[in-house]
């Protein structure tokens, strides 16, 4: 009972890699007592300004901050306002039905027939609103909030007429996952120091009706080369690795295999933010990753920056 308790006290204490002295913890709960008019989002962006909780970009660390929260909330510590209506991460959304997301003219061939094939970041609403249906209506896990840091690409074909063909996304990391973390060889306070640098190919969509031999591949090596510049722009980080899951039961996994992916073994049958044990018997996948630089696995595993 003393070390469960002590377990508790210590997970209170601590958030990924930020810890909270009892002091820091005293304002915490002041702010939440004290404001009682701010919403949830309000509180988590005041919280992170007292506390200088923010990237390395300078950004502050609301999403961390609004879950920390929460957890205190059900540990009792301190008592939030009621949640807004907004869309909370992992949940499913409507998903608009367009005329862009139907389904195009097949697109049947070798990749150079195509080329060429570019990459474009998902930065306005225009083309998140795209990515939001395509990967809604045409990927089988549908379309959820990713946890998280993310990143979307829309890849498009330019013969013989410029087309969407692919998207991709990258967000956080699984909080655990078994054959990764003995493959990187961390211990656990360098992993929750170190855990941000991997990132998790999350979504991948060749859309059903094009069948290009060596697109998916060839998109993964173009995403995963940008990837390092492009999420260092946006959050101040730089990744060393890239994770993904593959349903063995549903597809073999080749392309990333063809891109240089090293396959590291199976799950446990968990979700991949399951912290609380609490999915035992979901679906086994296949684990692949791919290190981003030539030594990711040294640098993670001893904390270099």
């Amino acid at each position: 009972m003393y070390v469960h308790a002590v377990q508790d006290r210590q997970a209170l204490n601590s958030y990924g890699s930020r810890s909270f002295a009892p002091a820091e913890l005293a304002l915490i709960k002041e702010v939440i007592d004290s404001c009682g008019g701010l919403s949830r989002k309000e509180l988590a962006h005041t919280v992170c300004e007292l506390l200088g909780w923010k990237r390395p970009s300078g950004g502050l660390k609301a999403l961390e901050c609004a879950a920390y929260l929460e957890r205190l909330e059900s540990a009792g510590v301190l008592e939030l306002p009621r949640k807004q209506r907004t869309r909370p991460v992992g949940s499913r959304t409507r998903i608009p039905v367009t005329e862009r997301g139907e389904a195009g003219r097949e697109l049947v061939g070798e990749v150079n027939d195509f080329a060429p094939i570019e990459l474009e970041l998902v930065e306005t609403a225009s083309q998140a609103e795209l990515f939001r249906e395509l990967v809604g209506r045409h990927h089988y896990l549908g379309f959820a909030v990713a946890y998280g840091a993310q990143l979307r690409y829309l890849a498009y074909a330019s013969r013989p007429g410029r087309a969407v063909v692919a998207c991709l996304q990258f967000s956080s990391p699984a909080w655990r996952m078994a054959v990764r973390d003995r493959w990187i060889g961390w211990d656990e306070g360098t992993r929750r120091e170190q855990l941000q640098r991997v990132v998790n190919n999350s979504r991948f969509l060749i859309l059903p009706w094009v069948r290009v031999k060596n697109l998916a591949s060839l998109l993964l090596s173009r995403a995963t080369r940008r990837l390092g510049e492009d999420w260092r722009r946006r959050y101040g980080i730089d990744p060393l690795l890239v994770e993904t899951l593959v349903d063995r039961e549903r597809y073999s996994g080749h392309c990333y295999r063809a891109a240089n992916f090293i396959e590291l073994g199976e799950t446990t049958g968990r979700g991949r933010m399951d912290r609380e044990h609490a999915r035992h018997g979901a679906r086994v996948k296949t684990v692949l990753a791919y290190p981003l630089v030539s030594d990711a696995r040294a640098r993670l595993r001893q904390g270099c920056r």
